[in-house]
């Protein structure tokens, strides 16, 4: 397939931003399929959020969501009855449901997270941290959504559809997941790989 609309650039500068389910902070949001759903009715939203302080999570009945932290020392998540879980900017991302009561205390100071939410039954997502210096390239997942958010500059290439310059915070969304990808970048790099595939 070598179709450039199947490829859309989404810059940071243009994210939408809202605030917390609970009120308790603003998230930027990424980008959200249906476009302009709420969250509601979303299949699935990709977003970024500021946490400057200890307290629960927002609770999503049906969603299940995987976190990474971006900038910040990171921060321990107690889910339910398990013990807590700690989460730093060099781990890989962490999935589990957004229906089971959850708080987060921060390590030292605020962070920035990544989150990934889909709606259970309708799709699924996988989240990889990649970090690299000079050039990635990644495994074609053969089918489904994927989307990538840069951390610092980069230049894609998917498949012969042409290269793209990412900036920081930065997204690319390939439609058509058989594309093949190149990122390549000029020092310590990480990207942020999110594969996602509905049920049929």
């Amino acid at each position: 397939m070598n179709d450039r609309s199947a490829i859309r650039v989404l810059r940071a500068n243009n994210y939408r931003r809202m605030p917390w389910k609970n009120g308790g902070g603003e998230t930027v949001e990424i980008a959200v399929f249906p476009a302009n759903a709420g969250l509601d009715d979303f299949a699935w939203r990709v977003s970024m959020a500021s946490v400057a302080s200890d307290g629960p999570f927002s609770s999503f009945p049906g969603i299940d969501r995987t976190l990474s932290i971006l900038q910040g020392a990171g921060m321990m998540l107690t889910i339910g009855n398990e013990g807590p879980v700690t989460l730093t900017p060099g781990a890989q991302p962490f999935a589990f449901p957004a229906d089971v009561a959850t708080s987060a205390v921060l390590i030292k100071g605020p962070i920035t997270d990544l989150n990934v939410m889909t709606r259970r039954g309708t799709c699924d997502h996988r989240v990889t941290r990649h970090e690299f210096d000079g050039k990635c390239q990644l495994e074609t997942p053969g089918r489904g959504v994927r989307i990538l958010v840069c951390q610092s500059p980069v230049t894609i290439a998917c498949g012969d559809t042409g290269h793209y310059d990412m900036g920081a915070d930065d997204a690319l969304i390939s439609e058509d997941g058989s594309l093949p990808v190149l990122i390549e970048s000029s020092g310590l790099s990480v990207v942020y790989e999110i594969v996602l595939t509905y049920n049929d």
